[in-house]
């Protein structure tokens, strides 16, 4: 019988989602969201967004499944437009984040001095700025659209897990394992890119997670705010746009977009636990 501790992590990652309802829907939710994404950007759904199909406001019928919005347009294809952007902003920032905090973390966690005090000089700037408003100017100074928000929404999240890494590193790095390999003349990249890198990534996998959750959030925000994308649908525009039609009883605009939001955030909170729990060497020890 295979010693448990060799089992590959993916083995144990797959059976706590396979022994767990609620996580199998989330993986659903996720994979469903990343395949509506790829055909939304190949054009093989909802290539035609902007063209009306029926009367202005229709309800939700077999025919038109999520109803039509002021100009008649589907509000199903809308939902699928902003999913595509949705998925493509986490990927893309969570991406970016993931990039510069862990190079960031990591030269300042393994060679401290100056390098160690400039980066947490730079974090703690950066922390003592009120998000939103440092969000806000950015999108200002890069302008709008999908590019604007990719950059500006990455480099305002990578403190986090710059933090964390570099946390990690300052513990690691004065551990035998390290010593040994500078005993026998590795070089600095050998030891981190060989050595140190492969103890940290569970958190940098787990913080890939979050970070993609935060980025949708973050991205329905400022859509919302009028600084996100341009000419093409976002679940923020959409709520933007549907805010003054509740009033008036037109309910499905607003309720879909929401629903959407919903559900691929919590995805993603759910999967989040769930790579802790197998990932984090301090709970597999409980």
């Amino acid at each position: 019988m295979q010693h448990p501790y060799k089992t590959p992590l993916w083995k144990i990652f797959l059976r706590n989602i396979l022994t767990s309802k609620i996580n199998i829907f989330a993986l659903s939710i996720v994979c469903i969201s990343c395949l509506i994404a790829l055909c939304a950007a190949t054009g093989i759904l909802a290539n035609q967004w902007d063209v009306s199909i029926s009367d202005s406001h229709t309800p939700p019928s077999l025919q038109h499944i999520c109803g039509t919005d002021i100009l008649g347009r589907s509000v199903l294809d809308k939902l699928i437009k902003g999913t595509e952007v949705a998925m493509s902003t986490g990927f893309f920032v969570a991406t970016l984040s993931i990039i510069i905090g862990v190079v960031l973390g990591v030269l300042a966690g393994y060679f401290g001095g100056i390098v160690d005090t400039c980066v947490v000089w730079l974090y703690s700037t950066i922390t003592s700025i009120p998000n939103i408003m440092l969000l806000l100017s950015l999108t200002f100074i890069l302008g709008k659209g999908i590019v604007a928000i990719y950059i500006s929404l990455g480099v305002t999240m990578w403190v986090g897990i710059c933090r964390l890494i570099r946390g990690e590193v300052i513990k690691h790095k004065n551990r035998e394992y390290i010593l040994a390999a500078s005993a026998i003349g590795a070089s600095h990249f050998r030891k981190l890119w060989y050595h140190l890198l492969p103890n940290i990534w569970h958190i940098i996998i787990i913080q890939f997670a979050l970070i993609f959750q935060v980025a949708i959030k973050s991205e329905v925000m400022l859509s919302y705010l009028g600084l996100g994308i341009q000419n093409s649908p976002s679940w923020g525009t959409m709520i933007d746009e549907a805010k003054t039609e509740l009033i008036r009883g037109i309910w499905w605009p607003f309720t879909f977009a929401t629903l959407a939001m919903f559900l691929i955030v919590l995805a993603f909170n759910l999967l989040s636990d769930t790579l802790r729990d197998t990932l984090d060497p301090k709970l597999k020890k409980k």
